[in-house]
Formats: structure tokens, sequence, C-alpha cells
């Protein structure tokens, strides 16, 4: 007994998505400003701060914004008992990191307690005292950057979602792009005269086309020029688009397969955008067949589309697509097939 094996093919890998990286990147440096990997300061009362005070181991305070006093101790200070944990993460500790800090209630009883205990101080015994202003300039600007990355956030979703989703990291940016299916070699376009049953004058008006996308030498050289297209029309079911594709089948060229809603989005410029970028397209693989299904979508009489005299963004479409064939060379290669 035979097993028949089936070829199973590899499913298409998701595509990266670089914003994840982005995000990452930004709660990873939002985490380390908020992150202390030196030795942190030990809050302490205002009784344990006079007690210091009177023993001599205080050699300076920083009050900071009139909220926080910052106790510095002496370096001899360090080698006592009690002193221990610091004396042994001394060198972690900058000039600037205080061992202590005490939280102030009141800035006026808190001097007036750190002056009473030291009023029989000789000058040179007296602690400094110093008071400063400081600004949390990470905090400033993630006030105002963090409901601007919000925003953005959500534009890029919102953007996303109507250009159709996907995984892919630039998404938002392909909005422009065109989304015209490719049959080409690899994917293969398997449909000829063959497969179309009836429509003998159909077959007979397109058969020059396939001539000429099989061997436009023969007609180049001779100084013949190959219409930029031809117009399919009929009922929906007729075969218009099997035709279409039976003659990029017969002429085994690559063939650009969409619809003329395609073009349309509720952005201002997008069909354009599209129709240029479908054409830029059709250049590189050129001799190519564009086929536009349903052109009626954007073919409809200039002139007619806007009640309020503005431009509408379908007859900016057609005006694109009308530039994009009248500026082809006669020998681009590039055959225009619509159906309506």
């Amino acid at each position: 007994m035979e097993e028949k094996s089936k070829k199973i093919k590899p499913g298409k890998p998701k595509a990266f998505n670089i914003y994840w990286v982005y995000g990452a990147i930004f709660l990873l440096f939002i985490g380390m400003q908020f992150i202390d990997f030196g030795p942190k300061s030990k809050e302490i009362d205002l009784y344990k701060l006079q007690a210091m005070i009177s023993a001599g181991d205080v050699d300076n305070i920083i009050i900071v914004n009139r909220e926080v006093a910052e106790v510095f101790l002496k370096a001899e200070a360090l080698k006592k008992p009690e002193y221990k944990d610091f004396a042994e993460n001394g060198s972690m500790f900058a000039a600037n990191k205080p061992q202590f800090f005490y939280t102030i209630l009141s800035l006026d009883t808190f001097e007036g307690s750190i002056a009473a205990i030291q009023k029989d101080f000789s000058p040179e015994q007296r602690i400094k005292t110093k008071n400063e202003t400081r600004k949390d300039y990470f905090v400033d600007i993630l006030s105002w950057l963090l409901p601007l990355v919000i925003i953005v956030g959500l534009w890029i979703y919102f953007f996303r979602r109507m250009s159709g989703g996907g995984s892919g990291g630039n998404q938002v940016f392909n909005i422009g792009k065109s989304k015209a299916k490719l049959f080409d070699k690899e994917t293969g376009v398997k449909v000829d005269f063959k497969d179309v049953a009836g429509l003998e004058g159909a077959k007979q008006e397109v058969v020059e086309i396939v001539e000429f996308l099989r061997n436009p030498k023969k007609y180049t050289e001779l100084g013949g020029k190959i219409p930029k297209g031809a117009l399919l029309v009929g009922p929906p079911g007729t075969g218009k688009t099997l035709l279409a594709r039976a003659v990029a089948g017969e002429a085994n060229v690559p063939f650009f397969s969409l619809s003329g809603s395609d073009f349309v989005e509720m952005f201002v410029g997008v069909g354009a955008s599209r129709v240029r970028d479908l054409f830029k397209q059709a250049k590189e693989k050129a001799p190519c067949i564009v086929f536009i299904d349903e052109i009626d979508a954007i073919g409809r009489s200039r002139g007619k589309g806007s009640n309020f005299g503005g431009n509408d963004e379908r007859e900016n479409t057609l005006n694109q697509l009308l530039t994009e064939m009248d500026g082809f060379d006669s020998n681009s290669g590039v055959i225009i097939l619509a159906a309506t």
C-alpha cells in the first residue's frame, strides 16, 4: 500500500512589527528613570536627625524645594557601627548622594529646631545648610511627550484599521500603495483562450494584443503601434474577467488585477497616489497587462461628482489614470484592460 506524501506549503511568516521595538525602548527608558541602582538613602525622623547633629556626625544638609532635607554624613562618622551599611557601600555613594533624608512638614519649625540644637556650637562646628530648588526635567518632558505618544499611537492604529489592517509595522505608510494583485510566472496565470467558451468576436479583438505582447519587435520594427488597451463591456457573469486573464495567459506575461473601488478611500489624494504606484509597478514588470474591473466606480463623467464646486476624489483618480495612460510611450509594453 503506497502512501502519497502531501506537499505542505510553508506558511507565510508574519511580518515583524517594528513598533513593538520602539515601544519596548520607550518603556525601558521610562523604567530606568525610576529605578535607583545605587544604595538607597534612608528616611529618618526629626529626633534621629537631632541626635546625629548633637553627636557631630552630620557634615551638611541640603533643603530641596522646601520639602525634603538631604543629610550628608562626615567621612569619619561612616566608620561608626551604626553606619556600617553605608561604610560597606561607601564607594558607591557619590558626593551628591545623601545617606539620609527627612521629609519637612514645616520649614520654619525645621530650621528652628536645627538652630536650637546648634546654639552652643562654635562656628566651626555648625553644619552647613543650603536651600536648593530642583526641577525634574524628565517628569516635565514626560508630561507633554506621553500625550503626544498616545495621540500618535491612536492615529497609527486607526490608519492601519482603515487601510486594511495587516501585521506589517509600516502599514500606515502604505495607504497610498496600489492594492493590485499580481499574477506572474511564480503565481501562475493558467487560463488561456481554450478555457473561454464562446466570445469568439471578443477573442478576435484581443488577439492583436496577445501577438504584440508575444513578439513586440515584430510590430515596432515596422512602425506599428499597439492600442493602449481595450474596454470590455457586458452584464455581470459574461466572462469579462476570464477573458482578460486568458489574454495574459496566452501572452505569458504578468497580470495585475484590481477593482475600480480599490482606488477610492476617504482620504483625499489616495486614489491618485494608488494609480501612480500601480503604473510604476506595471512599467517595472513590462510587458504586462493591467486589468481594472468595474472601472465605472471611478470612470463617471467628469464635472458631475461634486455638488459644492470642489474636486471629487473619484474625479482626481480618473484624471490621474488618464494622465498615466496618455503619458505612456507606445513601446512601454503595458496594456490596459478595463471591464464595466
